[in-house]
C-alpha cells in the first residue's frame, strides 16, 4: 500500500498566473465598448457656437458590462454636429490638446438652461459615463472608487481614447462623478466636492479664488489672470400686488338661467389656482477678471440691477386644477358606474303598497297582456302620469336630487318651445334654431361622431355635465334623464315635435342617441300627419283632378320631382282612412281582393281597366301606358322607413345569417324588396291596365331599352323592351309584379310602423343606465370641450397651442369613430385638453403679471407679448436690456414689492446686528432677496506641475444653494516628464 501511494504524493497543483482576473476582464470590456463606438484617437470639431447646448440635439448610446457579478451601464452622451474629416489628422494634430480640454475654456455656453449636469459643470460636448446599472446600487467604499478610476485610466491609456470618461460614485441622488481625460502627454482629472453645510469662507468669490489657486498649485510667481463668470438666481414666489383672476363659480347662485355663475350650455374654462408658481430671475456677469470686482464676506460689488445679462424662466404649477378638465373628467367617471337609474334614485319611487313594481319600461308589456278592464284605461300616458304622481309622493321636494328651480331652468333651456303659452303645434323643430355658423364646427361633429352644436343632444350633454359637477352628481344625472324620458313620452303622445333636431331620417354621422331622438321625431311627424288627415275630409285633401299638376312639367323634371315627393307633395299618411290606426289589411273589400287577384293572374288590361284608379299624385308629362295609350300617372307612394345605425346593423346581421343557399338568397331578396312591392301596388292602383314595362319606364328608366327599327311599311319607329337583367327567369321584379295587387298607398301595410318604432325608441331611452348615457354623450362633451379650447385660444393666439389642438382633433376623430373606444385612449384625449387649458391659463397669468394690457405704447406692448409667449415655449428667455429694459423694470418692481412685503421686514439696523455675514451682505441690496442659487465658473491656463510644463486649461465650477454646496474641478497637467 505504501509503495502504491508514493507516486501520488509527488503530484502538485500548477497555478496559471496568465489567466485574466475579474478586474482585467472589466478593463478589456470597457476598451471593447470604446472601440465599438469608435471613440479612439483625436478628433477635433468646430468651435462651439453660442447657445448650441440648448438648441442643439443631444443623443446617447448605452451598453451594459459587468465587474464580476456587479452590473454597470456605460453611456456615451454627445452633441450631434456636422461630421468633419477625421482621416489623416491624427499625425498632424499629435501635439494638439484633446477637444474636451479646449471646451473647458469656451465661454459661449456657460450656464445652459437645459442640459446634463456634467455639461453644465464642465462645458463638455461629449463624454462617457460608467454607472451602476440598478438605481438602488451604489459604489460607496473609497477602495472601490479608486479601483474603478484606475480601470478607467488604464482603458483610456490602452485605447488612446480622448473622450472624458466618468465614473458615478455614491448614491445616485448625489450626482457625484469622478473622471479622467487623456491626450498626448496631457491629462485632465475631474474631481468633485459635495457638502450639505457650506464653510463660511466659500460663500463668496474671494474664498473660492483661494481654493482654486491652491488646487492649481502653479509654480509661477505672477499667476496668470483668472477669468470669472458669475450667475445669481433669484426666486419670486409671492405675487403681492396680483391676484389670480379665476373666480370659483358660485354653486348657490341661480339668476336668469345661470347656475353656478355659468349659463347652461356653456362650459367653464380656466385654472382654479395660479398655474405659474415661481419666477426665476438669473442675473449673469459672463466675463469678469480677478481684481475688477470685490466680493467678500463684508462687501460685494455684485448688484443684480447692474448685471449685464438677465434671463428669466417660470416654474409651472404641477397639474393645476383646471375647470374644463375637471368637468370632462368627472363626466367620464360616470362611464365606469354600474348602477341603473332605478338603483340610483331608489326603487320606492315606482312602488305601490301590495303591488308589483310598475316601471315605465314595463308599460308596453302591460298593454299587450289580457286585461279585464277596457284597454283605453290602461294607456301608456296614464301609466306615466301615475308614475310621476308616485315619484312626487314618495320623494319630497327637499329629497329630490335636483331642486325644481334648477330642473325647470334646464328643461326650458332644452325645450324652449315649452315656454310659449299657446298650445304647441310642433312647428318649432329646427327651423328656429340657428344653423352652425362655421363649417369647422360642422366638420367637427362629423369627425367626432357627436351631434351638431345647436342640437338638443349636444345641449343635453352639456346640461348633464353641469348637473354632474354642481348639482347632485350621479343622482342628479339620473333624475334629469328620467325627466327627459318622460318629456319624450309626453311629446310622442301629444304630437309635439322635439326641438333642436334636423328634420328627415336619422343622421348616421351623429351619435346613436341623437339618431334615436331623430327617429322619434320622424315617428311624431308621421303620426301627426296621420292624425291631421283624420280631421280633414279625404276628398278635400285629394281632389280628382290633381293629376293635371304634372301637365306643365317637362319629362326630365318629373322623376326628380317624384323623388322629392316628401318635400313637394303631401305625405302618404295624409290620405289615411279616418277610422284606421294600423294599416294591417291588404284588402278593404272582398271585391277589391277578387279584382286584384284576377288581374294579377291574367295580367290583361281588360280586367284591370274595370278597376277605379286610386292614389294618383299627378300625371306624367309625356309617358303613356304601352297597351291602351292612357296617360301614365305617378302614384302616391310610401316613403322608405328611416333607420338608425343599430337597426341597420341588426338587419345586415339577419341578412348575413340567411346564408348563400338558393332559398336564403330568395328570402333575402324578398326582405329587401318590401319597398319595391309597395311602389308596384301603388302604381297598379293609379294606372289600371298597366304592365311591368310601364312601371319600369317610370321607376327604373335604364332597364327599359328603346331602339329605332324599321317596321313593315318602312317607317322608323321606336321599339322598346326590358333590359337583360329584367328577363332573367324568376326575376325578383317579375315575381314582385305578379304578387302585387292594385292597392293605393293609404290602404297598404305601413313600411314604417311609427307606433312600434316610437315605442322601441322610448323603451331604449328608458332602460339606459347613466353609464350608457355618458358613453353615448361623451363625444358631444369632448366636441364641446375642443370648441371651447379653440374659442379661448383665439383670444390668446398661441402658435404652439394651435398645433396641439389640431393633434387633439386628429386623435379624437380616430378614437371616437369606433363604437366602444378604450378608456385609456379617452383618458389621453381628456388629458390633452386639460394640458391645453393649462397652457392658455399660464399665458393669461403671465400677461396679467406683466401687464401687457396696460401698456400705452404699441411697441412696448408687442415686445412684452413676444416676451410672454417666449416664456411659455422656451426653457429660459433673455431679458432685452437686462434691468433697464421694459420687461426688466417690471420684473424689478415685482421683486421689490414681494421683498418689502415679506413678513413686514424688521428695520435695517436690526438686520445688520443679526444673522450671518452672508445675510448682512445681501440685505444691503434691499430690492432683491438673497439669491436662491449662486454659480461661479473660474478658468485659467497655467503650466502644471512644473514651470516648464505646457500651459493647460484649468476650470472650477461652484454652485451654492440653501441646502447644497458643490465644487466641480477639472485640473489638467503635463505628463510628458512626470
Amino acid at each position: 500500500m505504501a509503495a502504491d501511494s508514493e507516486p501520488e504524493s509527488e503530484v502538485f497543483e500548477i497555478t496559471d498566473f496568465t489567466t485574466a482576473s475579474e478586474w482585467e476582464r472589466f478593463i478589456s470590456k470597457v476598451e471593447e465598448v470604446l472601440n465599438d463606438w469608435k471613440l479612439i484617437g483625436n478628433s477635433l470639431g468646430k468651435p462651439l457656437e453660442k447657445g448650441i447646448f440648448t438648441s442643439g440635439t443631444w443623443e446617447e448610446k448605452s451598453d451594459e458590462i459587468s465587474f464580476a457579478d456587479f452590473k454597470f451601464s456605460v453611456t456615451h452622451h454627445y452633441l450631434v454636429q456636422d461630421s468633419t474629416d477625421k482621416e489623416g489628422k491624427d499625425e498632424v494634430l499629435e501635439d494638439v490638446i484633446p477637444q474636451s480640454m479646449q471646451d473647458l475654456l469656451c465661454m459661449n455656453n456657460d450656464f445652459p438652461p437645459r442640459a446634463h449636469c456634467l455639461v453644465r459643470w464642465y462645458g463638455l460636448r461629449e463624454f462617457v459615463v460608467i454607472a451602476p446599472a440598478a438605481n438602488h446600487d451604489a459604489v460607496l467604499s473609497e477602495s472601490k472608487c479608486n479601483l474603478l478610476l484606475s480601470s478607467v485610466s488604464i482603458a483610456l491609456g490602452n485605447t488612446g481614447c480622448q473622450v472624458p470618461l466618468f465614473v458615478q460614485i455614491h448614491h445616485k441622488w448625489r450626482r457625484m462623478y469622478v473622471g479622467e481625460c487623456q491626450g498626448h502627454g496631457v491629462r485632465t482629472d475631474f474631481e468633485m466636492v459635495h457638502l450639505r453645510k457650506v464653510p463660511n469662507q466659500y460663500t463668496h468669490l474671494s474664498g473660492l479664488l483661494d481654493i482654486f489657486k491652491s488646487k492649481i498649485g502653479c509654480p509661477l510667481t505672477p499667476l496668470p489672470p483668472v477669468s470669472i463668470a458669475i450667475r445669481f438666481t433669484y426666486v419670486l414666489q409671492d405675487w403681492q400686488q396680483y391676484f389670480w383672476p379665476q373666480q370659483p363659480p358660485d354653486i348657490d347662485a341661480l339668476v336668469g338661467g345661470e347656475v353656478g355663475g355659468l349659463e347652461f350650455g356653456k362650459l367653464p374654462f380656466g385654472a382654479c389656482e395660479d398655474p405659474i408658481s415661481e419666477l426665476h430671475l438669473a442675473t449673469t456677469w459672463p466675463h469678469l477678471t480677478e481684481g475688477i470686482i470685490v466680493d467678500n464676506d463684508v462687501y460685494s460689488d455684485l448688484d443684480p440691477i447692474q448685471a449685464p445679462h438677465w434671463s428669466v424662466r417660470v416654474r409651472k404649477a404641477e397639474n393645476p386644477q383646471c375647470l374644463l378638465g375637471d368637468f370632462v373628467t368627472e363626466f367620464f367617471k360616470i362611464c365606469r358606474r354600474k348602477e341603473s337609474t332605478d338603483e340610483i334614485l331608489g326603487r320606492s319611487t315606482f312602488e305601490e303598497e301590495g303591488r308589483e313594481i310598475a316601471d315605465i319600461t314595463h308599460a308596453l308589456s302591460k298593454l299587450t297582456e289580457p286585461a279585464p278592464v277596457p284597454i283605453h284605461k290602461l294607456s301608456v300616458s296614464n301609466m306615466v302620469h301615475s308614475a310621476k304622481k308616485k315619484i312626487r309622493k314618495h320623494r319630497g321636494v327637499e329629497e329630490s336630487p335636483l331642486n325644481n328651480d334648477v330642473l325647470n331652468t334646464i328643461l326650458l333651456f332644452l325645450f324652449p318651445d315649452a315656454a310659449s303659452e299657446k298650445p304647441l303645434d310642433g312647428s318649432s323643430s329646427t327651423d328656429n334654431n340657428n344653423p352652425v355658423s362655421e363649417s369647422e364646427g360642422y366638420n367637427l361633429y362629423n369627425q367626432f361622431k357627436s351631434a351638431p352644436s345647436d342640437s338638443l343632444t349636444y345641449k343635453l350633454a352639456l346640461c348633464l355635465c353641469m348637473i354632474n359637477f354642481y348639482h347632485g352628481g350621479l343622482k342628479g344625472v339620473a333624475h334629469l334623464w328620467q325627466e327627459f324620458v318622460l318629456e319624450m313620452r309626453f311629446r310622442w303622445e301629444n304630437n309635439f315635435l322635439i326641438p333642436g333636431l334636423a328634420s328627415g331620417p336619422p343622421d348616421l354621422r351623429c351619435c346613436l342617441l341623437h339618431q334615436k331622438l331623430q327617429m322619434l321625431n320622424c315617428c311624431i311627424e308621421r303620426k301627426k300627419a296621420r292624425d291631421e288627415g283624420r280631421k280633414t275630409n279625404t276628398s278635400d285633401m285629394y281632389p280628382g283632378d290633381a293629376g293635371r299638376a304634372g301637365d306643365q312639367l317637362g319629362p326630365d323634371n318629373l322623376k326628380d320631382m317624384d323623388k322629392e315627393k316628401g318635400d313637394v307633395g303631401k305625405s302618404w299618411d295624409s290620405w289615411s282612412d279616418s277610422e284606421e290606426e294600423f294599416f294591417e289589411c291588404l284588402s278593404d273589400t272582398e271585391e277589391l281582393k277578387g279584382n286584384g287577384q284576377e288581374s294579377s293572374k291574367k295580367g290583361g288590361p281588360k280586367e284591370m281597366t274595370s278597376l277605379k284608379p286610386e292614389g294618383r299624385l299627378y300625371q306624367h308629362g309625356k309617358l303613356t301606358l304601352l297597351h291602351n295609350g292612357e296617360p301614365l300617372y305617378i302614384p302616391v307612394t310610401q316613403e322608405p322607413a328611416p333607420m338608425t345605425e343599430d337597426l341597420l346593423e341588426e338587419q345586415s346581421e339577419v341578412l348575413a345569417k340567411l346564408g348563400t343557399s338558393a332559398e336564403g338568397a330568395h328570402l333575402r331578396a324578398r326582405m329587401q324588396s318590401a319597398c319595391l312591392l309597395s311602389d308596384m301596388e301603388s302604381f297598379k292602383a293609379a294606372n289600371p291596365g298597366c304592365f311591368l314595362e310601364d312601371f319600369v319606364r317610370w321607376y327604373s328608366p335604364r332597364d327599359y331599352i328603346e331602339e329605332e327599327v324599321i317596321d313593315e311599311k318602312g317607317n322608323m319607329v321606336l321599339k322598346g323592351e326590358l333590359s337583360a337583367r329584367m328577363k332573367i327567369p324568376s326575376n325578383m321584379w317579375v315575381e314582385a309584379w305578379e304578387t302585387a295587387k292594385p292597392i293605393p298607398a293609404r290602404r297598404q301595410r305601413r313600411l314604417f310602423d311609427d307606433t312600434r318604432e316610437a315605442e322601441k325608441v322610448l323603451h331604449y331611452l328608458a332602460v339606459q343606465k347613466p353609464a350608457d348615457l355618458a358613453r353615448h354623450l361623451l363625444p358631444c362633451v369632448i366636441h364641446a370641450a375642443v370648441l371651447k379650447v379653440k374659442e379661448e385660444e383665439n383670444l390668446e393666439n398661441i402658435s404652439s397651442v394651435k398645433k396641439i389642438i389640431k393633434q387633439i382633433i386628429t386623435h379624437s376623430s380616430k378614437v371616437l369613430h369606433f363604437p366602444n373606444p378604450e378608456d385609456k385612449k379617452l383618458e389621453e384625449i381628456i388629458h390633452q385638453i386639460t394640458n391645453v387649458e393649462a397652457i392658455i391659463a399660464r399665458a393669461r397669468s403671465l400677461k396679467a403679471k406683466f401687464g401687457t394690457e396696460k401698456c400705452e405704447q404699441e411697441e412696448e406692448k408687442e415686445d412684452l407679448e413676444r416676451f410672454v409667449s417666449c416664456l411659455l415655449e422656451q426653457p429660459e428667455v433673455l431679458v432685452v436690456g437686462a434691468g433697464r429694459g421694459h420687461a426688466g423694470r417690471i420684473i424689478h418692481k415685482l421683486f421689490v414689492n414681494a421683498h418689502r412685503a415679506a413678513a413686514m421686514a424688521p428695520p435695517e439696523e436690526e438686520l445688520k446686528r443679526m444673522g450671518s455675514p452672508e445675510e448682512r451682505r445681501q440685505n444691503s441690496v434691499s430690492d432683491f432677496p438673497p439669491p436662491a442659487g449662486r454659480e461661479l465658473i473660474l478658468r485659467t491656463t497655467v503650466p502644471r506641475p512644473a514651470p516648464y510644463s505646457r500651459a493647460l486649461p484649468q476650470r472650477m465650477y461652484s454652485v451654492l444653494t440653501k441646502e447644497d454646496f458643490r465644487l466641480a474641478g477639472a485640473f489638467s497637467s503635463d505628463t510628458s516628464f512626470f
